[in-house]
């Protein structure tokens, strides 16, 4: 075995040119108000990753070209499809209507384990809420479903960025096994 090289991994990869051909993961994703422009950051990385469809920053979620987004995003700002709304009930509304399933990432009377999700439940808006407050009220009533990722510990969540990589990468595993 030996390590790759940069060329080597990436003469496989898509390019900006390229990326529209990309079978992007049916997944919509909304971050509300998230504080830390690093999170939002890798949540671009990661977003990148998977290929989601698009990203959606909301309420006070910082975004490109603020400087500590741009700095952990590593040019994935360029390929991942993104828009900047403050209002994220119209989005959910929007994409309901459009037959998503509507899903928070955030522990609720009804939630399920975030590897329970089923192929027939994408495409997906995945609602990703503030660090401390989690997902509003308001959006949780909009729902259809919401996910957990099991705690073992004492606390009882994962950063938002890495609850987020564990999520969206187990929907990218159930899209690629249709």
């Amino acid at each position: 075995m030996k390590k790759l090289t940069h060329s080597e991994i990436s003469k496989n990869r898509a390019t900006l040119e390229t990326i529209s051909k990309v079978n992007k993961l049916p997944v919509v994703v909304i971050l509300n108000s998230i504080r830390s422009s690093y999170n939002v950051g890798s949540i671009f990385r990661t977003s990148d990753g998977a290929m989601i469809e698009k990203l959606y920053l909301c309420g006070y979620t910082p975004y490109p070209p603020k400087k500590e987004v741009l700095k952990t995003a590593l040019g994935s700002q360029d390929s991942v499809e993104w828009e900047f709304i403050e209002n994220p009930v119209e989005i959910v509304k929007k994409y309901k209507k459009d037959g998503y399933t509507i899903c928070a990432l955030e522990q609720t009377s009804k939630n399920i384990n975030y590897s329970e999700i089923s192929k027939n439940q994408l495409p997906l808006c995945l609602i990703v809420g503030n660090e401390i407050t989690g997902v509003n009220q308001e959006l949780i009533d909009l729902c259809d479903i919401s996910i957990e990722i099991p705690q073992y510990g004492i606390k009882q969540s994962l950063n938002v960025a890495v609850a987020y990589g564990i999520s969206i990468f187990e929907l990218r595993k159930i899209f690629d096994n249709k």
